[in-house]
C-alpha cells in the first residue's frame, strides 16, 4: 500500500482530467471543467512529493504521471479552448464559413502536449529546468479564461484592485475567437520548441542562485494580490519573457568569456 500511494494520487489527477472533459461534453460547463483541472494540479503536486517522502519512486509512477498529465493538462485545456470557439465563432460571420475547421484548431495543443511529455521523460536536459513550456503552465492560461469570464460578466469581486470596465474588456478579449485561435497555435509551438525556461525548483535559498525565481515569484504574488484571477494569463506571459531575458543574459556572459 505504501508503494502504491503515490500512484493512487496520480490516478486521482487522471480522474480529475477525465471529469473535466465530462463537465464539458455532458454539462457544457467550462468553469467546472477548469476547477477539475485545478484539483488535478493539486494531486499532481502531491504525488511526486509523496513518492519522495516515502522513498518509493518507480518507473511505473513516472509513466502514470505523464499519462495523467496528458489528459489533465493536455486534452482537457485544449477542449476548453475548443469549447470557447464553439460558443463564440457563430457571432463572427467570417468564421462561420470555416466553423467546423477552426473550432478544432486548439486540439493541436493536446497533440503537442503528448509529444512534449514523451520527450520530457527521456530528455536529460530537463532535470533542473524546462525546454519548452510546461503543460501545467499552458493549462493555467486556458483554465483561467472561464474563471475570469465568470467573475467579469457576473460582476463578482474577489480581491485587490477592482475595475469592472477594464476586467470586462479583458474578458471579452480573452474570449475573442481570433485570440483563441492564434494563442492556441502559439502555445502549441511553445510546448515543443527548444526554448529554455527556468523551473521553480530550489536547491537552496541563496539570492545569487535563485534571483530569477525570487523575482518571478515576487512579481506573481503582487499581481495576484492586486488583480486576483485576472493576473494569471499575464503571469504566464511574464514567466516566458523573464526566461527569454535570462537566456539572453546568460548567452551574453558566455560570449564575453
Amino acid at each position: 500500500m505504501k508503494k502504491q500511494l503515490p500512484n493512487i494520487i496520480t490516478l486521482m489527477n487522471f480522474s480529475c482530467g477525465v471529469m473535466s472533459i465530462i463537465a464539458l461534453l455532458l454539462w457544457n460547463n467550462s468553469l467546472l471543467a477548469s476547477m477539475f483541472i485545478v484539483f488535478g494540479a493539486i494531486f499532481d503536486f502531491f504525488d511526486g512529493m509523496t513518492a519522495r517522502l516515502l522513498k518509493v519512486s518507480s518507473n511505473i509512477g513516472k509513466e502514470l504521471d505523464s499519462l495523467a498529465d496528458i489528459v489533465t493538462f493536455g486534452v482537457a485545456p485544449s477542449m476548453i479552448a475548443t469549447n470557447l470557439l464553439l460558443i463564440q465563432s457563430p457571432n463572427y460571420p467570417f468564421l462561420q464559413i470555416f466553423h467546423r475547421i477552426v473550432c478544432y484548431i486548439p486540439l493541436v495543443m493536446a497533440v503537442m502536449s503528448c509529444y512534449r511529455l514523451a520527450k520530457f521523460n527521456i530528455d536529460t536536459r530537463q532535470t533542473s529546468s524546462f525546454i519548452g513550456l510546461p503543460t501545467p503552465a499552458n493549462a493555467l492560461v486556458w483554465i483561467s479564461i472561464p474563471v475570469i469570464s465568470y467573475c467579469a460578466f457576473n460582476d463578482t469581486y474577489l480581491w485587490g484592485v477592482y475595475s469592472p470596465k477594464i476586467y470586462n474588456c479583458f474578458a471579452i478579449f480573452l474570449n475573442n475567437p481570433f485570440f483563441v485561435i492564434v494563442s492556441s497555435i502559439i502555445f502549441a509551438i511553445l510546448l515543443i520548441c527548444e526554448l529554455p525556461l527556468f523551473a521553480l525548483k530550489f536547491k537552496n535559498l541563496k539570492w545569487q542562485d535563485n534571483k530569477i525565481k525570487f523575482i518571478f515569484l515576487s512579481v506573481s504574488i503582487v499581481m495576484i494580490f492586486l488583480f486576483s484571477c485576472y493576473a494569471i494569463p499575464l503571469i504566464i506571459i511574464i514567466y516566458i519573457v523573464i526566461s527569454i531575458i535570462n537566456n539572453i543574459i546568460k548567452h551574453n556572459k558566455t560570449d564575453e568569456i
